[in-house]
């Protein structure tokens, strides 16, 4: 497979007085690539979710049954991110995001026009385990792209703008599958338009995208912009292999293992609120389908403007410190969550809002423990980071979000499901807040280094 997503090679330096408008132009055009590009990822990660009212009404599941195969893009993911994330440090991610897109789609349309692959919790899960491979091939090679052709000092609002790709693309599947309702009148669309959409984009991709600037025949981005890190070399512009990565950068960073395991709490609060929205807003709060598709859109696009103010509350209040910032957003969290809980049938306005607020405030800080792992290691070594975090997120956070909260509704009750994120909620800020301290000496050390 690594011969296939080989990365480009360096090519000559072009001409001193072609560099600039060479860089602006393939800045705009590889984040717009990479941008539309994820967004695209999300139209065909989470549409599963919109079917699962139909398949217990009219197929007979249980809620149980389908978070245990809802879990298997969890799974999927988690391990993917990571270990492909090791592969797209040493890959192109033209082809490499691309590629993973196309799967996906793929996927898709095997569950939108095959009967058998609705039929069985086996044939969704060996479907979806497939898709959440290929979904894995994603965020690291944004991540990979991100650090080469955006310095430090721009990064942070960079990655806050390419953050909410996230939502623009899981916000989309709402009015997509409302738009495939009235055309098709087959609940089915949920999985064929959204899988017609992401195919087109993977072409998008292959045609935007580019690997480093030196394979397009440009300085490196520090250079480019005079803007080093603290501990930035020569040996940094360099392929490591995947144990140098490991061994070298990921295994013995402290840091970056405690922001994994607090990832997987705030995983926990995103993925339980947001998979398991439809069915609980149709079951408990008398929402028909298409309120639940807008309720499901509000609540990813509300993330759109909340990742934005958090990346700038991080920087301009907390002086570009991540966890204080995470914290904040993690009580509001909190909050919002026991609104949207205690808020009794008959009141869809009040049900909006707080999906409005716990969408608006989740992202943030998912965004900021991405950026962070992208921040603790050499750039070469982005993918593996973001990725691990992922392993995190998806196996410690979503799989739980998934298999324990459906089958605690099944046995507890949906106020059982609300007492098990509610607890998640609080233990995603307490390890936050321990973060917080070890971040305090991660900067002090940086601030000695440089003096």
């Amino acid at each position: 497979m690594y011969g296939i997503f080989r990365p480009a090679a360096h090519q000559p330096r072009l001409a001193d007085d072609c560099i600039d408008g060479e860089y602006k132009k393939l800045r705009w055009q590889i984040f717009l690539g990479i941008f539309i590009g994820y967004a695209g990822y999300y139209l065909v990660r989470k549409n599963f979710s919109l079917a699962m009212p139909f398949l217990i009404e009219e197929e007979g599941f249980t809620k149980g049954e389908l978070g245990i195969a809802l879990s298997a893009v969890s799974i999927a993911y988690g391990l993917s991110k990571f270990l492909m994330g090791s592969v797209s440090d040493r890959s192109n991610p033209r082809y490499f995001m691309s590629a993973g897109l196309l799967v996906s789609a793929i996927i898709m349309f095997i569950f939108g026009f095959a009967p058998w692959a609705t039929e069985s919790v086996t044939a969704i899960f060996i479907l979806l385990f497939i898709n959440g491979w290929a979904q894995g091939m994603g965020w690291p090679a944004c991540g990979r792209t991100m650090v080469h052709w955006f310095s430090g000092d721009e990064r942070g609002r960079t990655v806050s703008f390419w953050n909410v790709a996230h939502n623009v693309g899981g916000g989309l599947i709402g009015p997509i599958f409302i738009l495939g309702m009235a055309w098709f009148n087959d609940w089915h669309s949920a999985f064929y338009l959204p899988a017609a959409c992401a195919a087109f984009i993977a072409v998008f991709i292959f045609f935007t995208v580019r690997d480093t600037p030196q394979s397009c025949g440009l300085p490196s981005i520090e250079e480019h912009r005079n803007d080093y890190p603290s501990d930035y070399s020569s040996e940094h512009e360099q392929e490591f292999s995947g144990k140098e990565i490991f061994m070298r950068y990921v295994l013995n960073n402290k840091l970056l293992w405690f922001i994994a395991f607090a990832n997987a709490f705030v995983y926990l609060i995103r993925y339980g609120v947001l998979d398991w929205a439809p069915t609980y807003l149709h079951e408990v709060k008398d929402f028909d389908v298409d309120k639940s598709s807008w309720a499901y859109f509000l609540y990813e696009w509300a993330g759109i403007p909340g990742t934005l103010l958090c990346g700038w509350i991080s920087d301009r209040w907390f002086k570009g410190r991540r966890a204080p910032a995470a914290i904040l957003y993690m009580v509001l969290v909190l909050v919002a969550l026991l609104v949207y809980w205690s808020n009794p049938a008959g009141n869809p306005g009040i049900d909006m809002a707080a999906l409005v607020a716990i969408g608006f405030l989740i992202y943030g800080p998912v965004m900021l423990i991405g950026l962070y792992a992208l921040e603790l290691v050499p750039k070469k070594a982005a993918g593996t980071a973001a990725g691990l975090t992922g392993l995190f997120g998806y196996l410690g956070g979503a799989v739980v979000a998934n298999i324990v909260l459906g089958y605690t509704v099944d046995i507890y009750g949906w106020d059982g499901g609300f007492m098990l994120l509610v607890m998640g909620c609080v233990a995603a800020i307490l390890l936050i807040g321990l973060t917080m301290k070890h971040e305090t000496a991660h900067y002090k050390a940086m601030a000695i280094e440089q003096n």
